[in-house]
């Protein structure tokens, strides 16, 4: 193990400037009081943000892992392209809704982008009647996702990205409606 200097430590911290998270974002983070990048965070971005290939990181609840895909996600989104760009999907509805209000906290000065939660438990009208807007992406649990896509609510087959957030227990628990979605997502996106 190597221990380094307190001053050293304190000079080796990043910021998500440094990251490459643009200006808005970064207006986001401090509107939250979020000034620093946290591990995941430092580890994840740069590669989201820059690289084309698909990612898997791991870390401990409530180390940051949402602002770690979500900010970049909401960086590369083409605002000017009205379709669904990004699927999120979360395996239950309260964390499909914290994610959600997570990204629309990060973006409060991105008044351009449109994101949507759709889970389940709760009324699927007025989420299809949401889904008739500009959509850039999508927030919902495997389940209302694919019922939406079956009733035509919703086009995934042009999306961009692809996000499973706690990817383990969608795939053992939830595996028949992710299966359902994977079919109808591009092969070329990245996840």
């Amino acid at each position: 193990m190597v221990f380094l200097p307190l001053r050293k430590l304190f000079f080796m911290s990043k910021r998500f400037s440094d990251l490459g998270i643009n200006e808005q974002l970064q207006k986001g983070l401090a509107d939250l009081q979020i000034s620093v990048p946290t591990d995941i965070q430092e580890k994840t971005i740069p590669v989201v943000l820059h690289q084309k290939e698909d990612v898997v990181a791991l870390a401990k609840t409530g180390t940051g892992k949402t602002a770690a895909f979500g900010l970049p996600l909401l960086q590369l989104i083409d605002v000017d392209n009205t379709e669904v760009q990004a699927v999120i999907l979360a395996p239950t509805r309260e964390l499909g809704q914290q994610i959600y209000a997570n990204l629309v906290s990060f973006s409060a000065h991105l008044p351009s982008i449109s994101i949507a939660t759709v889970c389940g438990g709760i009324p699927i009208k007025p989420q299809m009647e949401r889904l008739k807007e500009t959509t850039h992406i999508v927030v919902a649990t495997p389940g209302r996702l694919a019922d939406l896509v079956k009733r035509q609510a919703v086009n995934i087959s042009n999306i961009s990205y692809f996000i499973l957030d706690e990817a383990d227990e969608m795939v053992s628990a939830l595996k028949e409606g992710l299966d359902s979605i994977i079919k109808d997502i591009p092969k070329s996106r990245r996840t």
